[in-house]
């Protein structure tokens, strides 16, 4: 077991069992492993902590607990990338921003692929689609 300092104070954490990100995410292309983080609350809503800058968490979410017909398929190279089969399966999530005015929105436009079988995670952007980067949760 390992551990880090983070906002949540200090975190153990197994190094067998870290979320990888191969490429990073869009942007934070050094940050490559996080920890899932227990949910203390009961909600559609839970944190992913990165091990590589333990300043740095993100609120994630399964977009189809508020966007019913979202859907996002990994290409070839996405596959490969999650190091998927052709039955594993996959999650979609989406980063959630929380701003001060809690006027939440999600990142529909590029989501998170995850392949719980390896472990493997990687951000993707959507072309030809209408999603936003903020689009506002439905009232």
């Amino acid at each position: 077991m390992e551990k880090i300092n983070t906002r949540f104070g200090e975190v153990e954490y197994d190094p067998e069992n870290l979320l990888h990100f191969p490429a990073g995410l869009i942007g934070l292309p050094n940050l490559r492993h996080f920890i899932v983080m227990p949910n203390k609350k009961q909600g559609p809503l839970f944190w992913i902590q990165s091990v590589d800058d333990p300043e740095i968490a993100f609120v994630l979410t399964d977009p189809t607990n508020f966007f019913l017909d979202y859907l996002a398929v990994p290409d070839t190279s996405e596959r490969q990338s999650l190091h998927l089969e052709d039955n594993d399966e996959y999650f979609v999530l989406t980063v959630v921003t929380v701003p001060p005015d809690q006027n939440i929105t999600l990142n529909l436009a590029a989501p998170i692929l995850f392949a719980a079988k390896t472990n493997r995670a990687i951000q993707v952007i959507l072309e030809g689609t209408n999603y936003s980067s903020r689009t506002p949760l439905p009232k």
